[in-house]
């Protein structure tokens, strides 16, 4: 794929996409940090986000894992395309017990209007996940109300 779109502009598009997404924001994710092809997030430990345990819930992990897959992939798309999650798995591989944690997205590979990526969950900066997902992710072209 070809991508004469500046680096520059394709984080200010991931940017202004996030900002307009709600459960992310109800969350308290963070963007750290975009490439294309790939983007990192933060989540910080909130009681109203665990489960019984005290751990933070997997419903909330996929939630930012999903987000940040989708963010990857959209940042290797054209401008005028959106990206739909069609599909996820996700490993729930150890408790997610911590105070910050952060998730990554990562495209494995980009076709025309699939794209498959791997996110990963990191507690307190460790260096093996608690949680790992592969995500495949669908471009959208001319669908009046689904863009950016």
């Amino acid at each position: 794929m070809t991508h004469p779109e500046p680096d520059e502009a394709m984080a200010a598009r991931v940017r202004a996409s996030l900002e307009r997404q709600g459960m992310m924001a109800t969350l308290g994710v963070e963007l750290i940090a975009i490439e294309r092809g790939r983007v990192q997030m933060a989540l910080r430990h909130d009681d109203r986000l665990t489960q019984q345990h005290g751990f933070l819930h997997a419903g909330a992990v996929a939630s930012v894992l999903d987000s940040a897959c989708g963010y990857a992939a959209y940042s290797v798309m054209p401008p005028e395309a959106a990206v739909l999650t069609a599909t996820y798995t996700i490993n729930l591989l150890a408790p997610a017990a911590g105070e910050r944690f952060a998730i990554t997205g990562e495209v494995v590979r980009a076709g025309r209007t699939l794209v498959v990526c791997r996110g990963e969950a990191f507690a307190d900066g460790g260096q093996r996940p608690f949680a790992v997902m592969q995500a495949t992710m669908t471009a959208v072209f001319g669908r009046p109300g689904i863009n950016g």
